[in-house]
């Protein structure tokens, strides 16, 4: 009988209706019309989570006019690259740039000297001839199409998003009286703590008396609470086992943000509003039917990224090249630094730990796991490496020295080219060379490494010197070659590919 009655009291629960925490039921915010533009009734979400773009982070990406400027440049950055790149493939004469072709240049007053020398207007065509070759080429006349739509998309998306930072803006000013020359100067705690004050002087949850700390990070990490426990739980498809390879994780940004679309915010996702469940997930007789339609739902999903993946690999391809080719030149090492994955942000978040909290816990640790990774090093390599950097660099310090005493050298061909292969390459191989000074305590830096990402399994105690261990670390923390892209659009091939 017992065990009837709480059998019981589980469905109770289980047909419950609502999702919110108790007491916090359709909660309201009344603002005082002494506010303007909050003369109205609103729910917490409308202020807390206005498109998305919440107080938190309005206050870290530093205000209005930032967050502005952001979003206009993210558009003229997409216009800037898909142009450049029209105007390279179609508006250049490599022949003559290359000097593969003779350019004549005659005229009254023109300098013998002068008459093979090629400039830079002598290798781009003339504007009509550049738009005859656009408009013979159906499949550039294509992507253009699509890269213009994409673009109006993202333009109707900003004013959107403009309109919703300046309703924050004006929640900062009149409500929380901080300036945005200010803005900056503040800590989300002192931002937090006018929140929980403007409540209590003008009640502007009328089913609430008091905000607490834990009601506001609720409401800010409400998704990322969801994606952490399921990371945890291991129900997201993110590590595969592959022949010959082993356990691999595979998360990139793109994969993270079809699942969010899957899973809270899509078509068809399991949330009816910013924090609601639909009560039909929460009946057990409805778990078959559910499931068929979330499969659908993946497979409609997956067929439109399979459809859009040539036009996003196109743009992630030269979006990088863009970006990291003058990095690389600059600092080729930079290939085999490291970052925490995306994996490992989720895997080590602590629920209810904001992206601020997380990113300096994190950061503490980055030098320590550094240094834990580097202390593994190949001998083999080593020695490889120590080779490869000694005949690279003896053949640079030649080319070096005849360029100094001639700097004619220079315009022999190829002769830059092989300076700076050979300049990579050296920096390249000395990234192998382990430092002679390091001492090997990989148990002591292990531990460094705990204090601050509060995680360690047992079986990695006493075993921090084993390559398993390792191994395990990497999926944490990534080569940046392999790991999440910086700055991509919001959507990739990944599930396609999964």
């Amino acid at each position: 009988m017992a065990n009837f009655e709480a059998y019981q009291e589980y469905q109770r629960i289980d047909d419950f209706e609502e999702d919110s925490p108790p007491g916090e039921e359709d909660l309201l915010v009344h603002v005082p019309e002494g506010l303007s533009g909050y003369d109205k009734t609103k729910t917490l979400d409308s202020v807390f989570l206005n498109s998305n773009i919440h107080i938190y982070q309005f206050h870290q990406k530093n205000g209005f006019a930032c967050m502005m400027l952001s979003e206009f440049f993210e558009l003229f950055q997409f216009l800037f690259v898909v142009t450049f790149t029209t105007f390279l493939f179609n508006c250049v004469e490599y022949d003559i740039l290359f000097a593969n072709r003779a350019v004549n240049h005659t005229g009254p007053g023109q300098n013998p000297l002068d008459r093979n020398k090629v400039s830079l207007p002598d290798a781009i065509l003339p504007s009509q001839q550049c738009t005859e070759r656009i408009q013979e080429n159906s499949w550039i006349i294509f992507l253009l199409i699509m890269a213009t739509i994409f673009w109006v998309y993202r333009m109707i998306k900003v004013f959107c998003n403009i309109l919703s930072y300046w309703e924050i803006r004006q929640f900062y000013i009149k409500a929380l009286k901080i300036s945005m020359d200010e803005l900056c100067n503040f800590t989300w705690q002192e931002v937090q703590d006018r929140l929980i004050s403007l409540q209590r002087e003008q009640q502007m949850c009328i089913h609430k008396k008091e905000l607490t700390e834990l009601d506001i990070y609720h409401r800010i990490l409400r998704f990322k609470n969801y994606m952490v426990a399921m990371v945890n739980k291991s129900l997201l498809p993110v590590q595969l086992q592959l022949p010959l390879l082993g356990n691999l994780v595979f998360l990139t940004q793109g994969l993270k943000y079809n699942f969010e679309l899957i899973l809270f915010w899509g078509p068809g996702s399991l949330f009816q509003n910013k924090w609601n469940l639909h009560p039909k997930y929460k009946r057990a007789g409805n778990r078959l039917e559910l499931a068929q339609q979330l499969s659908r739902v993946i497979l409609l999903l997956g067929v439109a990224n399979l459809l859009l993946c040539p036009f996003i690999l196109v743009w992630q391809v030269l979006y990088a090249f863009f970006s990291y080719t003058e990095v690389i030149r600059r600092e080729p090492g930079s290939l085999g630094a490291r970052r925490w994955s995306m994996f490992g942000r989720l895997y080590l978040r602590h629920f209810n730990e904001l992206d601020h909290e997380l990113h300096g816990r994190l950061g503490r640790g980055y030098k320590p796991i550094s240094k834990y990774m580097n202390s593994f090093t190949s001998p083999l390599l080593t020695v490889l490496a120590k080779n490869v950097a000694f005949f690279s660099g003896s053949v640079l310090a030649v080319l070096i020295a005849l360029t100094v005493y001639d700097e004619d050298v220079l315009t022999v061909q190829h002769i830059l080219t092989a300076i700076t292969v050979l300049g990579v390459v050296i920096t390249i191989t000395r990234s192998f060379i382990p430092d002679e000074h390091m001492v090997w305590c990989p148990e002591q830096l292990l531990q460094c490494v705990l204090a601050h990402i509060h995680y360690m399994p047992d079986h990695w105690r006493g075993n921090a010197n084993k390559s398993e261990t390792r191994d395990e670390v990497a999926q944490l923390f990534q080569y940046k070659a392999v790991g999440e892209k910086g700055q991509t659009v919001n959507r990739d091939c990944s599930l396609a590919a999964a």
